[in-house]
């Protein structure tokens, strides 16, 4: 079992073990502008500045000048080959995507990198989705036989093909997979020109938000943890440990300012990228698809490596030694130093399900967030800002079996009696209809 416990002398060998540095330092950052679940450890820290606020200015970091290098990417794979190819010292990324890293570094002789931190998870699987056009007559994986689905190759959403498949019995050599990026398979989408695009958050909810894609598979059928985090060549660690140190806690500082107002965070988050701060509070809100929270636990570390087997039986993934790779001594120190406690932590997983119950929201321009009691009371509010001619910039709600936080008018809805309740799908809806008519958002606003 990989050991996530480390001494204080441990502690103080790493630190003491560095080298004496030049008048200047490098740090050369990879981080994905349109992956929400990345942002704590790259996007954010860029925007706030936070790695410079740790950054260590004593002892053989005494008078030392930083240069920090921030290269944005479209997914996780090239991200992993500039880090072979030297170019890169740290790098953010998806669960596949750090698996993928990991196994390449040690397929060398000699390079290698380490798993330093998380940022934030789905316990179910939410964050990878596949979509179709928005006026596409498929509305079930199965349909998508022998048709072309675009993802970017190496990327979390490919990995969810693999499982999607097996799970579905469809043969994966029946899908005709192409390679594209988020921006180019949103484009695919928007012309019609593929059947569907498989992509990782938060690019499914940002096709929806503007109309242009339905969402007919969530990754969350899978049932397997979406989870997110960053890599450090070992080079670099091994050379400037305190500099992965201040990475780590830059890292904890960024989830902690996200999820202390999701909603002023996503408004700024929105200036620094281009997703509308409406889908970045889907993933950062209370009960949203992201749940923050930069631990290596047992539980990840298991996921992942469950995402190799997948790998490895289908893609042809090399072997990965766990115990080489994962790498949290640092990320022990940063907690420490910061006052906070690790290990006390790590068995709270916040379990999606927990949403069914929270309040729904609606997000009125210039009115911020408003909460209601019940699906019911926000669809009233909905029709009354509707007929007051107020802009609404997004609703929320919670789908009734999964928890799962979605967009307002996307959700399928059903009424017994006088109670309201939302669902992800349609076919959702009516599995728990229990006879009575299944609605859209338009419809069930044109019945209040």
């Amino acid at each position: 079992m990989l050991r996530l416990s480390l001494y204080a002398a441990t502690a103080v060998s790493i630190i003491a073990a560095a080298p004496a540095f030049s008048k200047t330092i490098t740090i050369s950052i990879g981080y994905q502008s349109m992956c929400t679940d990345t942002y704590p450890a790259g996007t954010v820290l860029k925007g706030l500045g936070l790695l410079q606020k740790y950054l260590p200015h004593t002892g053989k970091y005494a008078g030392v000048d930083y240069h920090i290098i921030w290269r944005n990417y479209s997914s996780g794979a090239p991200i992993t080959n500039m880090m072979m190819a030297g170019k890169l010292d740290f790098g953010t990324m998806g669960d596949y995507p750090l698996v993928v890293n990991g196994s390449k570094f040690q397929q060398t002789s000699a390079k290698r990198s380490y798993l330093i931190t998380m940022t934030g998870y789905n316990l179910d699987g939410a964050g990878n989705g596949i979509v179709v056009p928005a006026k596409s007559k498929i509305t079930d994986v199965k349909q998508l036989e022998g048709q072309t689905i675009s993802t970017p190759i190496g990327s979390s959403s490919w990995g969810m093909l693999y499982e999607m498949a097996a799970d579905n019995h469809i043969p994966f050599s029946s899908f005709h997979v192409v390679n594209q990026s988020p921006m180019a398979g949103i484009a695919a989408i928007t012309a019609g020109k593929i059947a569907a695009h498989a992509d990782f958050c938060p690019i499914s909810e940002l096709m929806e938000y503007k109309q242009v894609g339905k969402l007919i598979y969530s990754g969350m059928a899978t049932h397997v943890p979406y989870l997110h985090g960053a890599v450090v060549t070992a080079s670099f660690a091994d050379k400037y440990p305190a500099i992965v140190v201040a990475y780590d806690k830059a890292v904890i500082d960024a989830d902690r300012w996200i999820s202390s107002n999701p909603y002023q965070a996503s408004k700024m988050i929105a200036k620094w990228t281009m997703v509308p701060k409406e889908v970045l509070y889907l993933y950062f809100s209370h009960g949203g698809y992201l749940t923050l929270d930069p631990k290596i636990t047992q539980k990840w570390i298991k996921t992942l490596q469950y995402d190799h087997q997948i790998l490895a039986k289908n893609a042809g993934i090399p072997a990965l030694n766990f115990n080489e790779w994962v790498n949290p001594k640092y990320q022990e120190i940063a907690y420490k130093q910061l006052g906070l406690k690790y290990g006390s932590a790590h068995k709270v997983v916040y379990n999606p399900k927990d949403n069914i119950n929270l309040p729904p929201e609606i997000w009125v321009q210039g009115g911020g967030i408003q909460k209601y009691g019940s699906v019911g009371s926000m669809l009233m509010a909905a029709k009354a800002d509707i007929k007051a001619h107020k802009k609404i910039n997004a609703t929320y709600v919670y789908d009734h079996t999964t928890g799962l936080k979605l967009f307002g008018n996307y959700a399928y809805y059903v009424k017994m009696g006088h109670e309201y309740t939302a669902f992800m799908t349609a076919a959702g809806a009516k599995s728990n209809a229990h006879g009575a008519p299944v609605y859209s958002y338009q419809q069930i606003i044109s019945t209040i």
